[in-house]
């Protein structure tokens, strides 16, 4: 189990921590919520399977020992975050017609992507999307709800990233 705790004083800000490990890392701007719904900035409150991995299929520096399925991310890679949509929560191919998020980004964010299990299984419109364990943009800055690690953390905490595993949002 990894387990993220809200920050003493900040609620955008969180402690991973999985085994010996304690590190930082980003949540959603309005922290942590049991009423999860889009586009709401939280974080949530839960508990949820690691499914599977994206990366870029070329990445400088070390690649994490990821034990979780992995893909590399292609430019047509995308996934859905048009409540309204069938495709809702799910992983789509660009361009696609509703609003959508690429998996293949510029700024790094995405050079390893967790796909955690939130609104997918019983999904639910309007409840959430693309909640994912990914890499923190600078400063930490709060994230549309994921929850996000400095790429030197995601390294350490690769290990602990295998199918059986959650991770647990506590309040």
């Amino acid at each position: 189990m990894i387990l993220v705790r809200t920050a003493p004083g900040n609620r955008s800000r969180g402690i991973v921590q999985a085994g010996p490990l304690r590190l930082p890392c980003a949540l959603g701007r309005s922290g942590p919520t049991s009423r999860k719904r889009e586009g709401d900035g939280a974080t949530p409150i839960a508990s949820m399977r690691l499914l599977w991995a994206y990366r870029p299929p070329c990445l400088p520096g070390p690649r994490p020992p990821v034990l979780l399925p992995t893909r590399h991310t292609r430019p047509h890679d995308g996934w859905c975050d048009a409540p309204r949509h069938p495709s809702y929560n799910r992983p789509v191919r660009l361009p696609f017609p509703a609003s959508t998020e690429s998996m293949r980004r510029g700024d790094r964010l995405y050079d390893l992507v967790v796909v955690l299990d939130w609104n997918l299984r019983n999904r639910r419109r309007f409840r959430g999307s693309a909640i994912f364990l990914h890499v923190a943009r600078e400063g930490f800055a709060p994230t549309e709800g994921s929850v996000a690690l400095h790429p030197r953390d995601l390294l350490r905490l690769a290990p602990f990233l295998r199918p059986g595993v959650r991770l647990v949002v506590l309040p």
